[in-house]
């Protein structure tokens, strides 16, 4: 019997050669589709909870509008000292009785609290300094301004009350609500640029409308000729940053630190057109 050649191919002829060329390349590709079709077959997330879907398709940031502030006139005397008076306050510019000071205090609480609390709403120049109407806040209230200056009061020694804050409004839901801006939103014009104006009347009326602390007056192109040959950089540096000089005191944004650094030099630009 004649033994099998072990050396011998299966393939006897070009036409098998062929078909195991073609197998060779047609076989692997229908594995790999088939097993693509395996895997993506089915409706992606099909298997996810809804969490699990809405926190892998939401968005990558979010675009705030604008955050609701405290209500008009509920602000407590530390939040008002620490947003207004603070600025003239805690070094003593312009006179100003340093918080905690119960010497220079003592006098004024010898006062009374209902003449202090006057002269601090009202504005009150005297022979060891100069106090600007809310301290230069028209958007202060004058509960807050009262309750501002028992606060400092209290601090040097005093024992007097601070007025109670008005109740709180009834919460109203999200649809309902209107689309104001709190109190101390930046006074802007329609395209978005800060109203010199505005801000002006709001802010800086309070030491500019009568030269206290030596501030120029508005419109008195006398006072205002030096400073404005000084640029208006400057201008800008010593509006925002505050400046004492020969002639004057001005605090860091006349008083109104939440104000931008866009407001204030808006508010200097309007000054200083008044007086070219």
């Amino acid at each position: 019997m004649k033994e099998p050649d072990q050396h011998s191919s299966p393939i006897k002829s070009p036409k098998q050669l062929i078909i195991v060329v073609v197998l060779a390349f047609v076989i692997p590709i229908v594995v790999i589709v088939l097993v693509t079709q395996l895997v993506t077959g089915g409706r992606y997330g099909s298997n996810e909870s809804d969490k699990d879907v809405l926190a892998r398709i939401q968005a990558v940031g979010h675009v705030v509008i604008g955050e609701a502030g405290p209500a008009k006139g509920t602000l407590a005397g530390d939040a008002v000292y620490g947003q207004v008076c603070k600025t003239c306050h805690e070094a003593g510019l312009a006179g100003a009785p340093k918080m905690g000071d119960k010497g220079a205090w003592g006098p004024r609480i010898a006062q009374g609290q209902s003449t202090v609390v006057q002269h601090a709403v009202a504005g009150f120049q005297g022979k060891t300094g100069v106090m600007p109407p809310k301290g230069g806040n028209a958007d202060l209230t004058d509960n807050e301004v009262a309750r501002a200056v028992v606060f400092m009061a209290n601090q040097a020694g005093a024992s007097w009350k601070e007025p109670a804050a008005p109740a709180a409004p009834p919460s109203t839901t999200a649809a309902a609500a209107p689309a104001t801006a709190p109190p101390s939103a930046t006074p802007t014009q329609a395209g978005g640029a800060a109203d010199g104006k505005k801000i002006y009347e709001s802010t800086c009326v309070a030491c500019h409308g009568a030269g206290i602390a030596g501030a120029p007056k508005f419109g008195d192109k006398s006072a205002w000729t030096a400073r404005i040959a000084e640029g208006n950089n400057t201008l800008y540096t010593h509006a925002i940053q505050g400046f004492q000089g020969k002639s004057g005191v001005m605090p860091p944004k006349g008083g109104n630190t939440t104000l931008p650094d866009a407001d204030v030099k808006a508010a200097v630009d309007y000054m200083v057109s008044a007086a070219n």
